[in-house]
């Protein structure tokens, strides 16, 4: 294997002495050569396996003419939108434009079109008629069925038809990409690649396929959202690459997208072979010129030590992505990339993260899933621990203390997130203790994402009574240890089951914690999650029940500002808010109030309204209904208490 970046122009392939590259990788990214792209990952193992990948990164989809920079290659296109959804990339939950692009040199937006895959795939079409496409990245694999789509408030087709690829290879993609490679290779025409786990593609004829799980039609489910729930719960319980089952979605005029079960799960020594790849560990040096890819600051003194989630949370798409089968790299892999880090010379002593989706994962939940797969209908830790899970920070632990002991090292920060419930539930305090003393930068960040257990069981969170004990617990070790840190919970708003009533209860949760955080994560419908099909159809795929769903903007804007609800410019929205959920008894001058009245809300004479003048205890259950026919609520705190 040549030494270098790949080439991104004809300048450099021909430099390598290449008349014609096997593959070229279309991307929505600039070119970054690090194993936390995908497009480096697919590039270098198709490299490894003796191909010539050419990387055409971020091609102008206004000009048919930058499709064919390397002309035609022998054996395909390989086309992603990049680390990133397209439209996640462009735009805030709100649907307003974002303004930097982390993934272009010099954080410029606007250099990839919106649904890049579907673009780029059919400027690829313009020029090459029958040159096979072969489509991946998070936007396609997360597309490949029917879906929901949020910033067009539409039911979309498999992004399989829209594009016109050949053939989707979702997940993680290091197996199928090769033996699509090596198909391709040996003269197999692409329509013929129908075998590849990993893979999804389209056909006129089922036969021949073993024992099917036939899905509702396109036309069914775009009819009636509550088949589209049933579909996505079928789709939901065969993720699993030893369990899972092909699946059939029938469309019109006799066309039908397959879905072959996921690829295998990586070995620990395969993912080893994955990160000891030769990267350049950085982006090209055509874009130092630009300002560089700011993408790389945040990943460059990074350790990627684990892949999958058994977490379940139902608004992430990992279960689709990368499955609940965790995967991990040896220690002697992740100490090698990390002493690779202290060589750099921007090294300051820090490794900035160890971990992956769940930092603390290092083993599957149970061995059972090794052979038999997860659990179709049980989740491991939602919405209890399961009894069959086993949790385990020994070898997680040992790699720590691995790293801290490396030369140049000072710090090893934990950022990609710790799950509280899955710590808890190990008996072994070790961990608990030498995070909190060693791998704290003053915060923890964890995510409880609500506090409201009838929004936690929608989210596949556990319930708040678990996240209380973790803080005390975390509180408890720190006042030990003689450390003064804190914990930066993540919330989200107006997921699905949050109505203003949990919305408040929310705020007054945050006013006895003395907290308002700075940042809050209004709930963002991405395509294939559990979450986003509530969202879309207002069922929950998982039992049937109806399930309430905020889709006003004013009302995600109330929802919103009352977990911010010291902040001035939220005060209308707030009183708004506590108005309409009849909680007037927040508004006043008591210590338990969330806002003071407006001057206009006083007397005339400027003295205090008797209702502002009792406590918030002597005024519960008092207040006059929002209208003739709603009854006065009991309060929010009795009616949480009670429930726990």
């Amino acid at each position: 294997m040549d030494k270098g970046f790949l080439p991104i122009n004809k300048e450099e392939m021909q430099k390598r002495g290449w008349q014609q590259p096997d593959f070229v990788y279309v991307s929505g990214d600039a070119y970054v050569d690090h194993p936390s792209f995908g497009t480096a990952i697919i590039s270098r193992i198709l490299e490894q396996h003796g191909y010539k990948v050419c990387i055409l990164a971020q091609p102008d989809w206004k000009n048919d003419a930058s499709i064919r920079e390397f002309g035609e290659p022998r054996l395909g296109f390989l086309v992603s939108s990049g680390n990133m959804d397209s439209m996640v990339n462009h735009y805030f939950v709100s649907k307003k434009k974002r303004p930097n692009d982390a993934y272009t040199p010099g954080g410029v937006m606007g250099k990839r079109p919106d649904h890049a895959t579907v673009v780029y795939c059919n400027l690829i079409r313009r020029s090459y008629r029958e040159t096979p496409i072969i489509i991946g990245g998070i936007e396609a694999s997360l597309r490949r069925m029917a879906h929901y789509d949020y910033w067009s408030d539409s039911f979309k087709r498999s992004i399989l038809l829209d594009s016109q690829a050949d053939l989707i290879s979702y997940g993680m993609g290091e197996k199928s990409i090769v033996e699509i490679a090596d198909a391709l290779n040996s003269g197999i025409a692409v329509k013929d690649i129908t075998f590849v786990a990993g893979t999804v593609y389209k056909t006129k004829s089922i036969e021949g396929i073993y024992e099917p799980e036939i899905l509702p039609s396109y036309e069914e489910m775009k009819e009636t959202p509550a088949v589209y729930a049933k579909s996505f719960k079928v789709q939901y319980d065969n993720t699993d690459p030893f369990n899972g089952k092909t699946l059939v979605e029938p469309y019109p005029n006799g066309t039908f997208v397959v879905q072959n079960p996921p690829q295998p799960p990586l070995t620990m020594q395969e993912m080893d072979d994955v990160y000891a790849l030769p990267y350049m560990r950085t982006y090209h040096p055509s874009y130092e010129a630009l300002g560089g890819v700011p993408a790389i600051s945040e990943i460059k003194f990074s350790l990627i030590s684990n892949r999958g989630c058994f977490g379940g949370c139902s608004f992430c798409a990992l279960t689709f992505h990368q499955g609940r089968t965790i995967q991990v790299r040896s220690h002697e892999s992740i100490i090698e990339e990390a002493k690779l880090i202290t060589q750099d010379p921007d090294f300051k002593g820090y490794i900035h993260d160890v971990g992956g989706p769940t930092a603390n994962f290092r083993q599957p939940s149970c061995q059972k899933q090794m052979t038999h797969g997860v659990c179709k209908h049980r989740q491991c830790l939602f919405p209890k621990l399961c009894p069959n899970m086993k949790a385990d920070h020994s070898d997680y632990l040992e790699l720590l203390r691995k790293l801290r002991a490396l030369p140049k090292v000072k710090k090893v920060f934990i950022r990609s997130g710790i799950r509280f419930d899955y710590l808890l539930a190990d008996a072994d305090d070790t961990f608990f203790k030498e995070l909190v003393m060693h791998h704290v930068s003053g915060q923890l960040k964890v995510a409880p994402e609500h506090i409201a257990d009838p929004v936690l069981r929608r989210m596949g969170k556990p319930e708040n009574t678990v996240y209380e004990k973790f803080q005390q617990k975390y509180k408890k070790l720190n006042d030990q240890l003689g450390l003064k840190q804190f914990l930066v919970p993540y919330l989200m708003s107006s997921h699905p089951g949050s109505t203003l009533k949990e919305a408040v209860a929310l705020a007054e949760y945050l006013r006895d914690l003395g907290y308002m955080p700075q940042q809050v994560q209004d709930f963002y419908p991405t395509p294939s999650t559990m979450s986003t099909v509530m969202y879309y159809t207002g069922i929950d795929p998982r039992d049937g029940s109806k399930v309430y769903v905020c889709h006003n903007p004013h009302e995600k804007a109330m929802q919103r500002a009352l977990i911010q609800y010291r902040n001035p410019s939220n005060y209308d929205l707030v009183v708004e808010a506590l108005e309409k959920a009849g909680r007037t008894d927040l508004i006043g001058f008591d210590k338990k109030c969330l806002v003071r009245p407006k001057k206009e809300m006083l007397r005339k004479d400027g003295a205090r309204p008797a209702a502002f003048n009792k406590s918030q205890s002597e005024t519960k259950g008092q207040q006059r209904p929002a209208n003739k026919e709603q009854k006065p609520k009991k309060t929010i705190r009795n009616v949480h208490k009670k429930k726990k």
